[in-house]
């Protein structure tokens, strides 16, 4: 019929214009003389992306020429005004990745950008993960510096030494590192609307891959945006600007990271796989100890003061460091004491008693491992806080770096079932100073070259092994 000839010649003429502006587009998008503008130097993805001006996160752009975040790029948009005031031209949008060359508004598509793109969002490729700990090749930064990836310096914004640490040693636990290399991996978890915990997943995410990015601009990353997402989560418990405890931090974030990854007590996450063990711990109530003699021998045949036993799980293992001596040499030098790690693990032998204390109960107990977990974490008990202040003990942990057996401190079932019960150092979280004002390093094995690293903040050293054993470690991480 005449309205379908009509109808169809409509749609031609419409594809034709289709066609035509997708050609010029094409042709506009894939020409822009600005290119060469572009100032690798200046730019830096690891902070929160938020507009300089009207501090919005929604639709931001990268100014390529000077590093600035700006919201929009339509007219009168705040990387409109500025490409037109300061005739920077090439941006990118921070969430769908595109160029576009403003105030003309017309997207770049050209391959020399993919360098910028790559260092905004570094994706890793499952054969790229498993060679990651098989080689310790070198990589140039554009500004010039070498890099290993994975032993890369962090960012002390203000007062964070205390979490750098401890990101920096979960980054050098390769399973855990590799599950969070991949978004694929963590993506499709379910949370509940409103749920802000996800974000740590997803901040630690980037942070991992960040840190072993081969393509570094710099070689150094800042944990801003992990960072931010701690306050938020932690509802301020953990700050930026204020000194924190590596332990106290370790043990909420890795808690966390389990819940969010949709983790319970029932259903494991990667955290609660790489990390988890279990223990019984047997308990026994003590009478008060200004009782007569008569009445504690009476109550010591209740029920309620016999010896109980739980059986419970556990990330990380605490140790006990003898009281440190306060009497000094002859040249009144202060002694540092030293004990040998093996001293402070028969906590976990399953006979030695210790008294603990409650407001208003004492108890005695005594621990046995029952299953080893993949990596152990061994936390040192340094600081004792009261009401008034807070106290260190600097006594040197003497411990082997290699071969640390734990078969004797299982249950003679587990010992039967357990394969591998030795233990090789992989992290060791250092504190050094006075407890309320001193400063956290880290010790780091690379896999690929088999040599340990110091990294304290932004500086990054190697470091021989006998001297990691001189430290005041803190916590440390174990394969």
């Amino acid at each position: 019929t005449e309205f379908e000839s009509r109808l169809k010649f409509s749609l031609i003429l419409v594809r034709g214009k289709v066609a035509r502006s997708q050609d010029t587009e094409d042709r506009r998008s894939r020409h822009c003389p600005y290119l060469d503008t572009i100032n690798r130097s200046v730019l830096d993805f690891d902070f929160e992306k938020l507009c300089s001006i009207s501090l919005s996160h929604i639709n931001v752009y990268a100014c390529l020429i000077c590093g600035k975040y700006f919201q929009g790029r339509g007219l009168k948009s705040h990387a409109y005004t500025h490409s037109v005031q300061f005739t920077h031209h090439v941006f990118l949008n921070l969430h769908t990745l595109k160029f576009y060359c403003l105030p003309d508004n017309y997207e770049i598509i050209d391959s020399s950008l993919e360098d910028i793109t790559y260092v905004l969002k570094p994706t890793f490729t499952k054969q790229h993960i498993s060679g990651l700990d098989k080689h310790g090749k070198l990589y140039r930064a554009y500004d010039g510096t070498t890099y290993l990836p994975g032993i890369v310096g962090l960012n002390n914004i203000k007062a964070n030494d205390y979490a750098n640490v401890v990101l920096q040693a979960l980054s050098n636990v390769p399973p855990l590192r590799n599950y969070f290399l991949e978004e694929e991996n963590y993506r499709g978890i379910r949370r509940p609307p409103g749920d802000i915990m996800f974000l740590l997943v997803q901040r630690f995410g980037e942070l991992m891959r960040k840190l072993w990015n081969p393509r570094n601009f710099k070689a150094h990353v800042s944990p801003h945006e992990m960072l931010q997402a701690v306050v938020l989560c932690s509802k301020k418990t953990f700050q930026i600007t204020k000194q924190g405890d590596a332990v106290d931090f370790l043990s909420w974030f890795l808690n966390a990271l389990h819940g969010a990854l949709g983790g319970t007590k029932k259903k494991s996450s990667i955290v609660t796989k790489v990390f988890q063990g279990s223990m019984r711990i047997f308990s026994k109530k003590l009478p008060h100890p200004d009782l007569p003699a008569e009445e504690k021998e009476a109550l010591l045949q209740k029920e309620e003061y016999q010896e109980e036993m739980l059986e419970s799980t556990f990330l990380y293992l605490t140790l006990d460091l003898p009281t440190a001596p306060l009497y000094k040499d002859e040249k009144e030098q202060l002694i540092i004491p030293q004990v040998p790690l093996f001293n402070i693990l028969a906590k976990f032998n399953g006979n030695t008693e210790k008294e603990y204390k409650t407001y208003k109960e004492n108890f005695l107990k005594r621990f046995q491992l029952t299953k080893l977990p993949p990596y152990l974490i061994f936390c040192i008990k340094r600081f004792t806080k009261n009401n008034f202040f807070v106290e260190k003990n600097p006594t040197i942990v003497n411990f082997p770096i290699t071969n640390v057996d734990l078969r004797e401190y299982l249950t003679e079932e587990a010992q039967a079932t357990e394969k591998n019960t030795t233990y090789d150092l992989v992290a060791n979280v250092v504190h050094d100073g006075k407890p309320t004002e001193g400063a956290y390093r880290i010790h780091v094995l690379h896999h690929g070259t088999g040599k340990w690293y110091e990294l304290q903040d932004l500086q990054v050293t190697d470091i021989l092994p006998q001297m990691i054993t001189l430290s005041e470690a803190y916590i440390q991480v174990s394969l």
